[in-house]
């Protein structure tokens, strides 16, 4: 018998996951943008991720809607506790949405269209922060419904997540542009990706440090055996990630910073994913009570089933035909 709520929380957190890995270069793209040193280096960072920048959102899709279709009580829930942030962060997607077609055809207007494609990569990743802090730190329930407060998202801990992403983000923008780049660009980005290496992995360690007491049900799990394990097997992989990253910077290479850089967030997501597990919306509501009812959950497998492996082979396809350096004399593709 298949464990169908199960099989759908690991679809979901796949979804996320992907989306955090490929839109999370793009959106650090965003962020760095303000310091490329001339517009020829702004441009070329925005060409770099112009093909494949809208292809990345569908995994944002895919999981809001999934979590909305198969989780609606886990949807129920976590959305009026998030409103503020979540708008936030969709208004700022649109804004940077629209600098991409905007800003190549208008000269007058250009810099306005930068300032919205920096702030809209900016706000976006913030307030995906601050949504995963306040998911971490706990939603109060009562009656199968939210009873907390409109300004509960906003604490100390999730802004600390909000920089912290932002740090991560801007590290996974800086290698990509180490790949995708040349002279002088990519080694303004390789002195970049150390600092943002360090930063990172300092968020890291005082993220990591602090989630065990947002709750008991996390002290518990990371500390007690047999999950006392983790505590030491999963901050070595991350050592060894960090090893990898800073390495490669030092050898000059070029595929190995980001491939390391996504490896930290990997390793990161499966760390949340052992304090959240059993729980959907932590700290109360487990996968099995906040699902669907089974023949809803059996619908919208079967679709997809289908739809997973068409969005990875288009995803794929089109980072293939776009693969190499981006080529600084060539427009908007």
């Amino acid at each position: 018998m298949f464990d169908l709520a199960f099989i759908w929380a690991g679809i979901i957190a796949f979804a996320v996951l992907v989306y955090v890995v490929l839109d999370g270069f793009d959106l650090g793209i965003g962020i760095l943008f303000p310091f490329g040193k001339s517009e020829k280096d702004q441009d070329v960072m925005m060409n770099s991720i112009a093909p494949v920048w809208d292809g990345n959102e569908t995994w944002l899709v895919l999981g809001g809607g999934g979590l909305f279709a198969v989780f609606p009580l886990a949807y129920a829930v976590v959305m009026p506790a998030l409103y503020m942030p979540i708008i936030l962060m969709l208004i700022a997607l649109i804004f940077r949405g629209v600098a991409f077609e905007y800003r190549w055809r208008t000269k007058r207007w250009k810099k306005v269209w930068d300032v919205a494609f920096f702030g809209g990569s900016f706000i976006a990743t913030f307030m995906q922060g601050i949504a995963l802090g306040a998911l971490v730190q706990g939603i109060e329930m009562e009656n199968r419904a939210y009873a907390g407060g409109w300004w509960d998202w906003l604490t100390p801990f999730s802004i600390l997540t909000g920089f912290a992403l932002i740090a991560g983000y801007a590290l996974l923008g800086a290698t990509f542009l180490i790949l995708k780049t040349e002279h002088d660009l990519q080694a303004q980005m390789r002195n970049y990706a150390w600092k943002l290496g360090i930063a990172t992995l300092g968020f890291i360690g005082v993220v990591s440090l602090l989630t065990p007491f947002q709750d008991s049900v996390y002290f518990e799990r990371w500390f007690n055996f047999p999950g006392s394990l983790y505590s030491i097997f999963v901050p070595a992989l991350v050592a060894l990630a960090a090893f990898m990253l800073f390495t490669s910077l030092k050898a000059e290479k070029e595929a190995t910073p980001f491939l390391a850089a996504l490896s930290l967030f990997v390793l990161s997501f499966v760390g949340l994913g052992i304090s959240f597990y059993p729980h959907m919306v932590p700290p109360s509501l487990t996968i099995w009570q906040a699902a669907a009812p089974e023949s809803s959950l059996w619908f919208t497998l079967v679709g997809t089933i289908v739809l997973i492996p068409l969005i990875l082979g288009y995803t794929a396809y089109a980072y293939w035909v776009f693969r190499g350096k981006t080529d600084p004399d060539a427009g908007y593709h």
